[in-house]
């Protein structure tokens, strides 16, 4: 692994000799498998071939540049389980728990570490062919599937939550001015009797 530019990580997965039979002998070249990555979530891939070791890799590393594919991640793991195929190589990826690591091998952990997952349980099944374990680890990545792909793909409409300001309603407080100041229940009135005039005495009859 090496860093490349202070933006991108560069891992040789593998490098292989290829010897061409002709006429007058054996040409012979090498080609590479190299895995690109930003470590914040994009990761690509790429081969070259060539005479020298170094220039296989410098095509191998501007092929991987130019198809980087994100990757979709939830608290540094992936989303969730999801079985990558390619040819007879079959690659298993499962969240893992904080702290775990990535728990990989080959091929698997170079592309983990390059896209930037921090925690993640993989298995190989099958051929380990290093770039076949490439291949399959990049079709599961590249069905992984978030939130949002998910409600894309159902119809529904994304999440998008608002804010709602409620202003809170106080209920009135008597106090004891106002409590004073309220005017007091008059009692029902009463009708006043008319006055009724004194009959004149017997004495005062006859005076």
């Amino acid at each position: 692994m090496r860093q490349q530019e202070s933006e991108f990580v560069e891992t040789v997965v593998h490098i292989n000799r290829v010897a061409k039979v002709v006429k007058g002998g054996k040409n012979f070249s090498f080609s590479a498998v190299v895995v690109t990555g930003d470590g914040s979530g994009r990761v690509g891939f790429g081969t070259g071939k060539a005479r020298e070791v170094p220039a296989a890799i410098q095509k191998a590393a501007e092929q991987a540049k130019r198809e980087m594919i994100p990757v979709p991640m939830v608290d540094g793991t992936v989303p969730h389980k999801i079985w990558g195929r390619w040819g007879a190589t079959k690659v298993l990826l499962r969240p893992a728990s904080p702290g775990t690591g990535v728990i990989a091998g080959g091929g698997v952990r170079a592309v983990m570490e390059s896209a930037g997952v921090q925690d993640v349980l993989t298995k190989i099944v099958g051929s380990r062919n290093p770039f076949n374990v490439v291949r399959a680890t990049f079709d599961a990545l590249t069905n992984l599937m978030t939130e949002e792909r998910v409600r894309r793909l159902r119809g529904l409409e994304p999440v998008t939550p608002e804010k709602v300001e409620e202003t809170p309603v106080e209920a009135p407080v008597e106090t004891a001015t106002d409590a004073e100041a309220a005017p007091e229940a008059s009692a029902p009135a009463v009708a006043e009797k008319p006055a009724v005039a004194e009959e004149p005495t017997a004495e005062e009859a006859e005076g």
